[in-house]
Formats: C-alpha cells, sequence, structure tokens
C-alpha cells in the first residue's frame, strides 16, 4: 500500500464516522462507533495483571518475573487479550488500514487510569515496513490518542534502524536479540515521561529494547499503552 493509498483511506474514513459506519466485526450498523455495542462487550478483557508487563497476576500485584528482573520500561497498559475476536479488529488497522478503528482504540485508551506522560511516541517502523504498508498503525493511534488526551506527539523521537524479521513465531531469546540495538534515540529526552504506543505486547521484548533507548536518551519513566496482550495459555 502507498502513502497516497493510505491518505485515501483516512479520508474514506473520516467520513464514515461523520455519517455512519457499520461494525468492523460483524457488519451490523454501528452508527457513529467502529463497533455495535454487542461486539464491543465481547471484546476480551484482561484479568487483574501486573502493572509493570500487564500479564495476569493476583491482585494485580507486580508478577514475580518483573519483580527479580525488572524490565526497562515501568509499567503497561492493555485494553484487551491478544485473541478473537480483538485479533480481528488489530489486522483489520494493520493488514487493511480500516484507520477509524485506530480513533476507536485511542478513545478506549483514553477513557482508562492512564499515567500522566510528557510525550506520545509511537513504535517506529522502519523505512522498508513502512513503504510495504504505506501507514504506521501506532502512530495512528498514537496521533489520536496525543489529540484526545491533549498530550504531545513526538513521531520522530524514536526511530528504526534495523529492519528486522518478525517477531511472531520466534523463541524467546531469539526475540530479544533480534531487536537488539534495532533502535536509537536521536533527541534529548532527559527528564520526560514518556508514554510508547504500540498495537499488540507479545513478549514484550520490542517495547522493552525502545524503553532502554529512550532511558539511555534520559526519560525519567516509560509507559506502554498497547491495544491487546497476549496471555500464555
Amino acid at each position: 500500500m502507498t502513502a497516497s493509498r493510505s491518505f485515501l483511506g483516512r479520508c474514506a474514513e473520516s467520513v464514515q464516522l461523520w455519517v455512519g459506519q457499520d461494525c468492523a466485526l460483524c457488519g451490523a450498523e454501528s452508527g457513529l462507533e467502529a463497533l455495535c455495542s454487542d461486539c464491543r462487550s465481547n471484546l476480551p478483557t484482561l484479568p487483574e495483571a501486573c502493572p509493570q508487563c500487564a500479564l495476569p497476576s493476583p491482585g494485580g500485584e507486580v508478577c514475580g518475573t518483573c519483580f527479580r528482573k525488572p524490565p526497562h520500561f515501568d509499567g503497561t497498559a492493555a485494553l484487551w487479550r491478544y485473541e478473537f475476536p480483538c485479533d480481528r479488529l488489530v489486522q483489520a488497522l494493520k493488514y487493511r488500514a480500516r484507520i477509524s478503528l485506530a480513533v476507536y482504540f485511542a478513545s478506549c485508551l483514553a477513557s482508562r487510569p492512564l499515567p500522566e506522560v510528557d510525550l506520545v511516541v509511537p513504535m517506529p517502523l522502519h523505512r522498508r515496513r513502512l513503504r510495504e504498508r504505506g501507514f504506521n498503525q501506532a502512530l495512528e493511534i498514537a496521533r489520536a490518542l496525543a489529540h484526545q488526551r491533549d498530550w504531545p506527539l513526538g513521531p520522530r523521537v524514536a526511530v528504526r534502524l534495523r529492519y528486522t524479521v518478525p517477531q511472531l513465531g520466534l523463541p524467546y531469546a531469539e526475540r530479544t536479540r533480534n531487536v537488539r540495538g534495532a533502535f536509537a534515540c536521536p533527541l534529548d529526552v532527559s527528564g520526560t515521561r514518556v508514554g510508547v504506543i504500540d498495537d499488540v505486547m507479545t513478549t514484550g521484548a520490542t517495547l522493552n529494547e525502545l524503553a532502554r533507548v529512550l532511558k539511555r536518551a534520559g526519560a525519567s519513566r516509560v509507559d506502554n499503552f498497547v491495544i491487546a496482550r497476549t496471555v500464555p495459555m
């Protein structure tokens, strides 16, 4: 998908938001919402979770893994479990450029008690992946969230240096090696509280590497705001 096609897609989605649209999951009329009320109620909620990595944790306490080996990020807020039908929504945005879902995701995040941040930073795409897809889904969500929460947006704070193979299917140790050195932060973010936006958090290796780079650039705190969290069975 080219950037121009992505722009046209955003224009079409904007029109849909004003005149009404069909539910992104079942196709029923959903008015000005991306999902109908029935589909919204069927999204897979997360159980009580560790405030740092968003994996299930009794009482919402810091989990044993984060306690023993704290990640570079300080917290994670996730909307849903990454399973049906949430996975279909993420894929519709990511691969079919249904941009209205980015606005919907941002609205859902904005309704949560998120920690205050000084800067919203989308998970960057490598320029090759950006050419292939035509847009960065994380940037679309970040742009909408920054607008809704009146937070500054930093689309160029982090850059992706290396084109990495998809993390899906890689063992955990290989995922960590795969993204090591993949990012850079060319700006001084000393003392800044950063909110990183991504669509799906699986093992957290990519987000952890980006947080490491942001901390080295001076960030005082890094929180992840993600749409979905993969929960081990």
